[in-house]
């Protein structure tokens, strides 16, 4: 083969290209990761890893101010936002380099520049072609504004919203979403003013409505003021605000207005070169072959979540697809999902209402987080929600409460392995710890309620 041929040509160095790349690697394949910004996409850059580092210095800060219900005299002196972006910067940073070793290692062939996909088989990049025997997308997303809201000035998407060097005193958040929610709990952490405007009936409207009563009386306890099913109108801003207009005739007046209102995908330009494509989502198959002969596609540009895992489990896919492996399809039901605010909120699987719709019914139990220790400890409020297939095994698990994030994993492997109630019941979850919680849920969905008030 020549430089400029290869067994994959991938278009985008994130989550779903990346490891697409390393995967195709490690099976002999030869690769070409086309990458216009830098290696590891939204998700390293501008995405899931610097918001969590705000996330948890945010979470520092609260430790620091309510120290006394712990018994420990702490106060939060403030915060020195500079810090807090060395911090974060240092951490994308640190992964960054790894990344770039992990190519290295790998031998992948990294081509930096913006690409164009101008053929079935073939990437331009700074004027040089590119020909593969597969071509993978992998283009990502971009932070979606609404029609006639322009992005700039007081105006701004959570891009801007990562690099900001102040704290805002007033923040408006429009989008009650993942991206609305998590900064709405950064800011207000940090001392701001902080009001989401959300149109649907509910925060986090993607999740089991039980999440969404259970966050929303956690902001409303931290003092995070929301407006649900209510639309936006308009946004004014001058030197000193910017003026925001409901539908409802509310108008709001803050320092910025975040629109984080979700994200669209970089797909639109394939279209030209004969890709189908429905508003700019790229159109595939489940084995994610768009309708062109050995053209697939991954992450963001695939309607369905855009998480970066969902992207990074696609582009391992793909590898093992083109090296002739038949990798299972993925069940996009059972690709977890994980809100990192105050409280966190965390699930798998079906909502009660997706699980009523697919089975006309569905088993539903319900326990709080009053009856964990370790919760209590934690002086952290929520619960475990599990739905159950009629006489079938547990097709759901939404969770809220802190650090709950970190116990999707054991809630993924519940659902995947398409588990009854009595098959989980007697596994032993050490005390105490909010595993225990996922534990005590399923006791008493198996009819052995311990901890439960009948």
């Amino acid at each position: 083969m020549t430089d400029n041929s290869a067994d994959l040509v991938i278009l985008g160095g994130g989550s779903g290209g990346y490891a697409c790349a390393f995967r195709a690697a490690e099976l002999g394949l030869s690769v070409v990761l086309v990458e216009k910004d830098k290696l590891g996409g939204t998700c390293l850059h501008r995405g899931c890893i610097p918001t969590k580092a705000l996330l948890h210095a945010a979470e520092v800060a609260d430790n620091a101010r309510e120290g006394d219900q712990f018994g420990v005299k702490s106060s939060l002196e403030g915060i020195d936002i500079a810090g807090v972006n060395s911090y974060k910067d240092g951490v994308i940073s640190r992964l960054y380099k790894g990344l770039q070793g992990l190519a290295k290692a790998n031998k992948v062939t990294l081509v930096e520049g913006e690409g164009k996909f101008v053929a079935p088989n073939a990437v331009e990049v700074n004027g040089q072609r590119y020909v593969g025997k597969n071509v993978v997308l992998a283009t990502g997303s971009y932070a979606k504004s609404l029609p006639g809201l322009e992005i700039g000035g007081r105006v701004i998407t959570s891009d801007q919203a990562l690099t900001l060097d102040f704290i805002p005193e007033k923040v408006v958040v429009l989008g009650g979403g993942v991206i609305g929610v998590e900064f709405a709990s950064v800011w207000q952490s940090f001392g701001a003013d902080v009001t989401i405007v959300e149109a649907l009936p509910r925060l986090v409207p993607a999740e089991d409505e039980y999440a969404s009563k259970q966050l929303e009386r956690a902001f409303r306890r931290r003092g995070i003021k929301f407006k649900t099913g209510v639309k936006f109108s308009g946004a004014k801003q001058d030197d000193n605000g910017v003026q925001v207009t409901l539908e409802n005739g509310d108008v709001l007046d803050a320092d910025l207005l975040l629109v984080a209102v979700g994200r669209g995908p970089n797909g639109a330009d394939f279209e030209a070169a004969g890709v189908t494509v429905d508003r700019g989502f790229v159109i595939t198959d489940e084995r994610l072959r768009t309708n062109l002969p050995n053209v697939f596609a991954v992450g963001d540009i695939v309607p369905g979540l855009q998480l970066a895992h969902r992207g990074f489990q696609q582009g391992i896919f793909v590898a093992e697809e083109i090296a002739g492996l038949q990798p299972k399809v993925i069940d996009e039901a059972g690709i977890p999902r994980v809100t990192y605010c105050k409280p966190e909120v965390a699930s798998v699987g079906l909502t009660e209402a997706a699980a009523k719709e697919k089975y006309g019914s569905a088993e539903v139990f319900v326990y709080d987080l009053a009856g964990n220790g370790k919760s209590q400890i934690l002086k952290t409020a929520g619960g475990v929600k599990l739905v159950k297939a009629p006489d079938g095994p547990v097709v759901g698990v939404t969770m809220v409460g802190e650090r709950v994030g970190e116990l999707i994993g054991e809630a993924q492997l519940i659902y995947s392995w398409e588990a009854y109630p009595e098959d989980v019941a007697p596994l032993i979850h050490a005390h105490p710890t909010q595993t225990e919680a996922l534990g005590e849920a399923f006791l008493a969905l198996a009819g052995k309620p311990l901890h439960v008030h009948g």
